[in-house]
């Protein structure tokens, strides 16, 4: 246990000194985030490039000196809403830093239009692989339907409800998601796609709630365990944080109702 604890102090005080002390970071409302991390997963926020760059190189300097080192082909640089104007690359003590408008950051995907669309199909999609590939082995098997139930609850909802938490999912995507329910559904009771067998008589069936319900769920349940946290910390603070007084919305239509 002493190796982890060893590495966590060591993250903690290179954040403090070169990340927190500093004024970067991006604000909302009254308060002003300058970082998220994870152990060695490290996700630095400034509202201008030319602030991140030198913030980047401190922190590759200062690592150094504690025996840590930056993986900078591991390292991307993302503008979250408009990217005009971004170069393809930056330079960081003298290593091309990649400017992507997609990456994976603790296994959900980050896409630059803030919104959850290109997670959840990805996630529709690793989970439609897993489906098809159990086909032969369990879903056209005799096991019976309670087990198969079970079986999908167990080991294939999971695959599809991580970081389903934080989603912001609109009608399109609710309409998505419950397709590609009601689809696994289908498949794990051998229904054929020529068969007319009705969406409400598979879900009476199988007695199980819409994967949309089961998202709400789980989003109220996160949602009582920030509630529970500290004032202080991140998560109640961007939770509870209000825009300032002279905002304004943008001109424009409103994107779909959300659900």
């Amino acid at each position: 246990m002493l190796a982890p604890d060893s590495f966590g102090t060591g993250m903690d005080w290179l954040l403090d000194r070169t990340v927190e002390s500093c004024s970067i970071g991006v604000a909302f409302g009254q308060s002003s985030f300058t970082e998220v991390d994870f152990a060695d997963d490290v996700s630095v926020l400034a509202e201008l490039l030319e602030f991140l760059v030198p913030i980047l190189e401190t922190i590759g300097s200062e690592a150094a000196s504690l025996g840590f080192e930056v993986n900078w082909q591991k390292t991307k640089v993302q503008a979250l809403g408009c990217r005009e104007d971004m170069p393809l690359t930056i330079k960081v003590q003298g290593q091309d830093v990649m400017v992507v408008e997609e990456f994976v950051y603790l296994g959900s995907l980050v896409h630059s239009s803030t919104g959850s669309t290109c997670d959840i199909s990805r996630r529709s999609a690793i989970t439609r692989a897993d489906m098809q590939s159990l086909e032969n082995q369990i879903w056209r098997s005799r096991l019976a339907t309670s087990t198969k139930l079970k079986l999908y609850n167990t080991c294939i909802l999971p695959i599809f409800l991580y970081g389903s938490d934080f989603w912001a999912i609109s009608k399109t995507d609710a309409r998505k998601i419950d397709a590609l329910d009601q689809w696994c559904l289908h498949m794990l009771l051998g229904i054929k796609w020529c068969q007319f067998v009705w969406n409400d008589d598979v879900r009476r069936l199988m007695k199980q709630a819409k994967l949309t319900a089961i998202i709400q769920s789980c989003r109220l349940t996160l949602f009582g365990h920030i509630m529970c946290m500290d004032d202080n910390a991140d998560a109640k603070r961007i939770l509870l944080a209000s825009p300032p007084a002279d905002w304004r919305r943008q001109l424009g239509r409103p994107r779909i109702t959300w659900c």
